[in-house]
């Protein structure tokens, strides 16, 4: 399906969509440097209309015994919490709070999955909890809240 077309997706100016690769159709966005440089993290709309995130583990994701740095895990996971969050974000927010479990270990080749849910959204706060997996393999749960936030007007002449 991968269709966002009628969500806020289309909304962010540094959107990009992957043209070659495993993640050709898959999107990212480039605004945030820190996710652009521990990156690249991707998402995209599954046929169930659930948004997937992942990413490819390389060797500049380890820490130094050659295994995920729990860092970027936890990086990855905010990642996903606005990409699931974005169609009803509708907008710039932050990261309020964030919890997470760290269950095993990534290790470099392995595709990490992200599958994120909305427990809820407020007006001005959305709840959301989710999982990374390695194959069938939990490696990280989590959950994060994200407050909206107003969109300024810039400041008169």
């Amino acid at each position: 399906m991968d269709d966002l077309t009628q969500t806020a997706f289309l909304n962010r100016p540094d959107l990009h969509v992957g043209t070659e690769g495993e993640f050709a159709g898959w999107r990212t966005w480039s605004r945030d440097n820190f996710e652009t440089n521990n990156g690249p993290f991707w998402h995209r709309m599954d046929e169930d209309g659930r948004i997937r995130s992942a990413f490819r583990v390389e060797k500049k994701h380890l820490n130094g015994s050659g295994n995920v740095h729990g860092g970027c895990f936890m990086s990855f996971a905010d990642y996903c919490l606005f990409a699931t969050a974005s169609p009803v974000l509708q907008g710039p927010g932050v990261t309020v709070s964030f919890a997470c479990d760290f269950l095993d270990a990534g290790r470099e080749g392995d595709l990490i999955e992200g599958f994120t849910e909305i427990t809820r959204a407020g007006g001005s706060l959305i709840f959301l909890r989710g999982e990374l997996k390695s194959g069938e393999r939990l490696v990280f749960t989590f959950s994060g809240t994200i407050k909206r936030l107003k969109r300024r007007m810039p400041a008169k002449a």
